[in-house]
C-alpha cells in the first residue's frame, strides 16, 4: 500500500516539473583555452609550430660550434673502488650440507650455493639443531659450518624459529580434548 502512495507523490505534476526544469537557463561554459584549439597554433610571423621545430636557429648554432668536448678511456687500476666486492669474490661457491631426497616437490637439483647464502632445507636444518642444541649449534659455529658471516648467524638463530608450536589448554573440563594416541 505503501508503494503506491509513495509512486502517486513521485508521478504528481511530473511533466509540468520537467518542463520547468527543461526550461531554465543553462550555465555557460567557460572559454578554451587558444593552445588547446585542434588547428595548429600560428605565431605573429605567420609560422607554424610544425614548421618553427625545422627551422635553423642560427645562434644556437653558432653556440654549438664553440662546444669542444675531450675524453680519455678510464685506467683499469682506477676501477677497484673499496666496498665493492669482486667478481671472483662473489662466484665462490660451496657444496650443500643438506638437500632434499630425490625430487619429490618438483625442486629442480641443487648441488651448490654462493658462500654468505643458505638453502632452505640447510636453513631449516640449521635452525631446528640451534633449537634442540643451542650450547653445541650456537651462531658463531652455524657460520663457521655454512660459511655464513657471524652478525647474519646471529640474526638468523634470534629472529627465526621453526616449527614452534604452542597448544593452548582449554579454559573449561567439559570441552573435548585431541588424546594421543
Amino acid at each position: 500500500m505503501g508503494s503506491r502512495v509513495t509512486r502517486l507523490m513521485r508521478n504528481f505534476n511530473i511533466e509540468n516539473r520537467a518542463h520547468r526544469e527543461i526550461s531554465k537557463t543553462k550555465p555557460k561554459a567557460a572559454p578554451r583555452h587558444p593552445a588547446s584549439s585542434s588547428s595548429p597554433r600560428e605565431d605573429i610571423a605567420g609560422v607554424s609550430m610544425a614548421e618553427e621545430i625545422h627551422q635553423k636557429n642560427d645562434p644556437l648554432l653558432s653556440m654549438l660550434k664553440d662546444v669542444y668536448v675531450e675524453s680519455k678511456d678510464p685506467d683499469p687500476q682506477a676501477e677497484t673502488v673499496p666496498g665493492v666486492k669482486k667478481v671472483e669474490e662473489e662466484t665462490q661457491r660451496r657444496a650443500l650440507k643438506y638437500s632434499l631426497p630425490g625430487e619429490p616437490y618438483g625442486f629442480c637439483d641443487v648441488t651448490d650455493v654462493p658462500k654468505g647464502k643458505l638453502s632452505l632445507v640447510e636453513a631449516l636444518t640449521a635452525l631446528n639443531n640451534h633449537k634442540r642444541l643451542p650450547k653445541t649449534w650456537t651462531p658463531e659455529k652455524l657460520a663457521q659450518e655454512y660459511s655464513l658471516d657471524p652478525k647474519d648467524a646471529k640474526a638468523l638463530t634470534e629472529f627465526f624459529f621453526p616449527f614452534d608450536i604452542k597448544i593452548i589448554p582449554p579454559k573449561t573440563e567439559e570441552t573435548k580434548q585431541i588424546k594421543d594416541s
